[in-house]
């Protein structure tokens, strides 16, 4: 319990101290976002805003673990931890890159993102399942059974690794509503180890001080993150956060609660498909695409309404901390 709390506490100061020394040197390298230009007109005024702000919850959440882990015995679990993170961030990284130096608001193709990250869902997955402690096996929720998928583990795996990223990057639409909803989500995962830590202490002490790391990161870069933000975390703080999470459930067999207290992502990349899916299906039938929503994914559908983003952020996190709790009573 004390790692975890001095996890929370390292890290927010990190993300602290790196804020003011990374904002302002993006702005000198004039890495600012490009507004996607049939995006909400609100975000118009938000052009040239530091983007790849990431960066500054990255650090902490990879370095913070790293030393409070020397000399114990959660090398194994971490290592793959830190694979997912800082591979699926790399990536997102490689993205942001292009879209700040073309001053375009796209980046990498969308076979350029999908490629290199099933790539490393596919190895990241074969690595779990080879893994004494992970395997094949899944725990239900609320019901403590085990759903045991063989060797479809893998491509069970790989769909949730690449869905949980993808989704994460989909969230990050509004000022601290990624971030704000994804602590929520690291700190339930912290406490749902610590309270399995007498099943397997090396594994869920491993992963409570790497969420509670992220918990203090993420914390400390919503000090700058929030409306009205003066940095934004880019693909490479989206895909960061969607890759830990990721990891973070497969590591403690986990993974079939996403949906629950991740469900923020989730319904953001469930409207982006129904929205995409539906004008296609009537472009097809009558020529003219129609839309479900405003505008997807559906945080930026309540924003074309009229609702400020705040209250945006507001609802989503409330939901999220609610269903949160609910998953904390199979455990506690």
């Amino acid at each position: 319990m004390q790692r975890v709390v001095w996890a929370v506490l390292l890290s927010f100061a990190i993300a602290m101290v790196l804020g003011p020394v990374l904002i302002p040197w993006l702005k000198k390298l004039k890495l600012g976002q490009t507004i996607y230009e049939l995006g909400p007109q609100s975000h118009k005024v938000k052009q040239g805003t530091p983007n790849m702000g990431g960066v500054i919850f990255a650090v902490p959440m990879f370095l913070v673990p790293l030393i409070l882990s020397v000399g114990g015995q959660r090398w194994p679990w971490l290592s793959m931890a830190f694979v997912s993170t800082i591979g699926f961030g790399l990536v997102g990284f490689v993205d942001d890159y292009i879209k700040v130096t073309k001053k375009r608001s796209l980046g990498l193709t969308p076979m350029q993102k999908i490629v290199p990250q099933v790539v490393i869902a596919a190895a990241l997955s074969v690595w779990a399942y080879l893994t004494p402690g992970v395997g094949s096996k899944l725990i239900v929720p609320f019901t403590w059974g085990e759903w045991d998928l063989g060797i479809f583990y893998i491509p069970v795996m790989m769909f949730i690794l690449v869905g949980t990223v993808n989704s994460a990057n989909l969230l990050d639409g509004v000022d601290g509503l990624c971030a704000g909803c994804s602590l929520i989500d690291f700190a339930t995962m912290a406490v749902i180890s610590l309270a399995l830590a007498g099943a397997d202490a090396g594994l869920t002490g491993a992963m409570a001080v790497f969420c509670g790391a992220a918990v203090g990161a993420l914390l400390g870069f919503l000090r700058f993150n929030t409306h009205p933000a003066s940095v934004f975390m880019g693909d490479v703080g989206s895909f960061t956060i969607g890759g830990a999470l990721a990891a973070a459930a497969m590591t403690t067999r986990l993974s079939l609660l996403l949906p629950i207290i991740a469900l923020a992502m989730f319904v953001s990349s469930l409207s982006d498909i129904i929205q995409v899916g539906y004008f296609k299906y009537t472009k097809k039938k009558t020529g003219t695409g129609k839309r479900v929503f405003r505008m997807a994914p559906l945080h930026h559908h309540f924003e074309l309404g009229g609702m400020p983003e705040t209250r945006i952020v507001s609802m989503y996190m409330t939901v999220t901390a609610l269903l949160c709790l609910v998953a904390l009573t199979m455990f506690i």
